[in-house]
């Protein structure tokens, strides 16, 4: 909050992706928990400043400790050492709308299946980093690392998630059976 009282608006030194939020609740409720469990390197259900600094560190996004505390400490609970889950998704909201406007409420099942599609096309083209239409397992293991996931470490795991999906056995993830893969996930409790 600023000297008048008013709440500043939360800021980020670089323009954000505009993958930061996606118009599929499921698919955007899904990649929240993955990223704060990643954030979250303790697994005590808390995100503190140092987690975050070092989780926006190791994905080149470093922040400083003061805009950090600025756009983040209104988040954390009184008495709470970090963001829970909860305090996450709110200042992730906070961010998108911040940066995107207000996301437009729609009436249950009116959601369109062109935004289904195009929610799952732009997941897609994170994986697939050459833009050729396909994810390899190298596509899939940068993306792992980038992330700090353990499979990374070996390429035979990444390989083994590929032939997972890989339906015409040709050693690659087109979209369409990445599609198959991520109408597949159940998200509990979004």
């Amino acid at each position: 909050m600023d000297a008048a009282g008013v709440a500043a608006k939360p800021s980020l030194s670089r323009k954000p992706s505009p993958s930061f939020r996606l118009r599929n609740g499921s698919l955007n409720a899904l990649r929240l928990r993955r990223v704060f469990d990643l954030f979250d390197r303790n697994g005590d259900g808390e995100i503190t400043l140092d987690e975050m600094a070092s989780a926006l560190d190791a994905l080149g996004l470093g922040a400083d400790r003061a805009g950090l505390e600025a756009t983040v400490g209104g988040y954390i609970p009184a008495g709470a050492a970090g963001l829970r889950f909860g305090d996450f998704e709110a200042l992730h909201r906070a961010l998108g709308d911040a940066l995107f406007g207000p996301v437009e409420e729609e009436e249950p099942g009116k959601q369109g299946e062109d935004d289904d599609e195009g929610d799952m096309k732009e997941a897609f083209r994170v994986f697939d980093e050459d833009g050729d239409g396909f994810i390899s397992a190298a596509e899939l293991q940068a993306v792992l690392k980038k992330l700090g996931l353990p499979e990374a470490r070996n390429l035979a795991t990444v390989q083994e998630m590929i032939c997972n999906v890989d339906r015409d056995c040709d050693g690659r993830v087109d979209f369409g059976e990445f599609k198959c893969m991520m109408q597949g996930i159940t998200v509990w409790g979004a």
